[in-house]
């Protein structure tokens, strides 16, 4: 009887393990996934014309770390927002981003070409002539303003003679800001606000019991599941630039090469969306 239940164990943890489905650790790399906010973003409608915009720094202002006991300096939301940003504005396809965030770097490659050019050497991958710099019309501003924990949380669970089940779940929430600059006049045109949840959860199974005199049986099996912080992120500022591109166009600060544009349904989900008031 012990030996069937010693199999039997056996074959169930072996099915257990095969059906948690646990991921190769040699799989090869491949591009960041996005959340479905993304399938909006580049299925807007095309524009009349890009527009120059610059992003300075898009940092990340919630101050808020990583829980203990997982690191003290370790903090709760990435610190590339300026990337991210970038990406997305280049997604759109309605704006052309202008490097600034490495702008330093750029202006000595610049010189190391002027100097060049002045000992009348022509540099064959640049010619003789070093075009000016494209100024940007709006400056994109704004970070990651927010990040609250453990705004949801919750769980489930049962035991009988040993044998017993539970679940519990968390959800965070980040938050990002946008803002589009007028260059000429420093006026703050648009300010948009977004947030983004993040849930988290986990299932478990267990079983304890006396099989004979002192002898104890234990089962234990779970599962849990987290949302990647930077795919949340990213989304949030996906849900902004659009948001921006959409109350742009209510206002006649840019227009669609569509006169039909705001009659599309990606267009007309995102003009009227409300502000919640909780």
């Amino acid at each position: 009887m012990k030996g069937l239940i010693s199999i039997g164990l056996v074959l169930l943890l072996s099915g257990c393990a095969y059906s948690l489905d646990i991921p190769d650790t040699d799989a090869s790399p491949k591009l960041m996934p996005r959340g479905a906010t993304y399938t909006d973003l580049v299925s807007l409608p095309k524009p009349a014309g890009k527009i120059l915009v610059s992003v300075y720094d898009f940092r990340d202002q919630t101050g808020q770390y990583k829980p203990q006991p997982n690191s003290n300096f370790s903090t709760a939301v990435p610190q590339g927002g300026t990337s991210l940003l970038t990406t997305s504005l280049l997604d759109s396809q309605w704006f052309v981003p202008l490097e600034r965030e490495g702008l330093q770097n750029l202006l000595t490659e610049r010189k190391i070409i002027r100097a060049a050019q002045k000992k009348d050497k022509v540099i064959s991958n640049h010619g003789a002539d070093l075009s000016s710099l494209n100024s940007a019309n709006v400056v994109i501003e704004g970070g990651i303003v927010a990040y609250d924990s453990n705004i949801r949380t919750g769980g489930l669970g049962a035991k009988y003679l040993g044998i017993g089940a539970s679940g519990q779940y968390r959800t965070d929430q980040v938050t990002v800001n946008l803002r589009a600059v007028d260059v000429r006049s420093g006026q703050v045109l648009l300010s948009i606000t977004t947030s983004k949840t993040i849930s988290s959860h986990e299932m478990g199974l267990g079983a304890f019991r006396f099989i004979d005199y002192k002898e104890l049986l234990e089962v234990e099996m779970g599962y849990s599941n987290n949302e990647p912080v930077n795919i949340a992120v990213m989304s949030a500022i996906d849900a902004a630039v659009i948001h921006l591109i959409v109350k742009g166009m209510e206002r006649g600060m840019w227009s669609a090469s569509d006169p039909q544009a705001m009659s599309n349904p990606i267009i007309a989900r995102y003009s009227q969306a409300e502000t919640e008031i909780l």
